[in-house]
């Protein structure tokens, strides 16, 4: 088990819902660390608790429903998981469920940090919408800097 984990999540048959995951395929296309796993994530939420446990750092990749413009990517790490618990996730068991189990389990991941990308459209359709999909390049990037940064340290 690699000590850095890049999970998307999302179901790639409901349009923007499943971003994380298309998100995670444009990253199979870049060269990365040999300390970096990338999986794909679907809907499982619970089921990804061993996939997390004891890790150094999970990056997630996700819809996240913040109200803001469709396409907009946010961070969030640390506290901030907690606080926005409420849109962190689209999905029924959503992320941070799983990490406060993982939490009272003694297995949680040292690091977690969250790239949610806003949807402008959930519904059955397997492709992103144009905002969405145009927001991937700078989701790319945003992760490509936190693990710069992760080998900086």
């Amino acid at each position: 088990m690699t000590p850095i984990l890049i999970l998307g999540i999302g179901n790639i048959l409901m349009c923007d819902d499943g971003v994380g995951v298309r998100a995670l395929e444009a990253l199979r296309q870049v060269p990365l660390p040999d300390t970096v796993e990338l999986l794909d994530g679907g809907t499982f939420g619970a089921d990804l608790l061993d996939e997390i446990a004891n890790r150094r750092k999970v990056i997630v990749l996700d819809a996240m429903a913040t109200g803001t413009v469709p396409g907009t990517v946010l961070r969030l790490a640390g506290e901030e998981l907690w606080q926005e618990q409420d849109s962190l996730s689209l999905h029924e068991f959503g992320l941070v469920e799983t990490l406060k189990m993982a939490r009272q389990l003694g297995c949680a991941p040292a690091e977690v940090i969250v790239f949610g990308v806003q949807p402008q459209e959930i519904a059955l359709n397997l492709t992103l919408s144009p905002a969405v999909a145009a927001a991937i390049p700078r989701l790319i990037e945003q992760v490509l800097a936190e693990l710069m940064g992760d080998n900086a340290s």
